[in-house]
């Protein structure tokens, strides 16, 4: 009887060891937005251009975590190029609201401590990721607002801009055209984001898992086009567009934010593996391709488990993604092939 125990503790062992040794040291992934994003649409110029702004923030995010420097540092570093780089909707080159005006929203959740930062509807903070993270790192809270997240944001040190530093010509333009169907149609059109692309939501993330096996998740967007009313969607609202849990996952979304915050998507995603035993991409399947897919809500997720193991489904016709790991593995993609 001793021997069978030896025995079935010997497997154990050496099946838990070839588990770890195939483990990745350290794992990043990234999104750009999900949305209607056929080649057909695409000019071979502007497909360039995302896939390089995309490899950029891939390397930042990799520098950090090759480095040993955590989770947070790494989501942080590939974001903060994503909201400066124009292409996206975040930061520089935002899509605008109903008023012509850029108003962003950006969370962080960190997966070691439990602990998570947002801010909503800001016009001046120049990378409103810096400010999320302020506001975990800094603050007794996890959300600040408006006028409130920019004044916290200023007496600590963060750049501000003018809102006039977030437009382009191609958000002012894609305005234009959005009321133009509003007007034609007598609705409020407000359901996405044109660009020459296609419509897509156009939210930036990243998940990471560090060497020393820490989680973290950051989501930034400056919202849909033609939005009013102070509209807030799932991006800075933590369980519903950014979660982080070194006992399950990080994960960030991209989509038409009120599904995703009703549905809490992102927290949903966690609690699958924690209490239900599936793994990451049979959950992360789950809610992309029925749960919201039943229900009219288009988008998709990244997600890193603690294992290193990364989802990236989506529902829609393409999404700006890519990922990297330890092991040399690394892809950039925007469309379902």
């Amino acid at each position: 009887m001793r021997f069978f125990y030896f025995l079935i503790t010997l497997l154990l062992t050496m099946a838990a060891t070839l588990i770890w040794q195939d483990k990745p040291e350290y794992v990043f992934a990234i999104h750009g937005g999900a949305g209607a994003m056929s080649r057909d649409k695409m000019t071979p110029e502007l497909e360039a251009q995302y896939r390089a702004g995309l490899e950029e923030a891939l390397s930042a995010g990799e520098t950090v975590l090759k480095s040993g420097g955590s989770a947070e540092d790494a989501v942080i570093a590939a974001i903060t190029l994503l909201e400066d780089n124009p292409l996206f909707n975040a930061g520089k080159g935002a899509v605008l609201t109903n008023a012509g005006t850029a108003e962003l929203d950006a969370s962080i959740m960190s997966g070691r401590t439990g602990l998570a930062g947002a801010i909503a509807g800001v016009k001046t903070i120049r990378n409103p990721i810096l400010a999320a993270r302020l506001v975990m790192d800094s603050s007794e809270h996890v959300m600040l607002t408006g006028k409130g997240a920019e004044t916290f944001a200023s007496s600590h040190g963060l750049k501000t801009v003018k809102n006039s530093y977030f437009i382009t010509p191609q958000r002012q333009e894609q305005l234009r055209k959005v009321k133009e169907e509003e007007k034609a149609s007598g609705k409020h059109a407000d359901a996405g984001q044109y660009d020459p692309s296609g419509k897509k939501f156009g939210t930036v993330g990243a998940v990471a898992l560090d060497r020393n096996g820490n989680l973290a998740a950051g989501t930034s967007t400056g919202g849909m086009t033609n939005k009013r009313y102070g509209r807030v969607g799932d991006a800075p609202i933590i369980g519903a567009g950014t979660y982080a849990n070194n006992n399950t996952c990080a994960v960030s979304c991209t989509g038409h934010g009120e599904y995703f915050i009703r549905n809490v998507v992102a927290y949903d995603l966690a609690a699958m593996l924690e209490y239900t035993g599936k793994t990451l991409e049979d959950a992360a399947n789950q809610i992309i391709f029925k749960k919201l897919k039943t229900i009219g809500g288009e988008g998709g997720l990244i997600a890193v488990d603690k294992q290193g193991n990364v989802a990236m489904p989506f529902n829609s016709e393409g999404m700006y993604r890519g990922y990297l790991n330890s092991k040399g593995e690394r892809m950039v993609a925007i469309y379902k092939d």
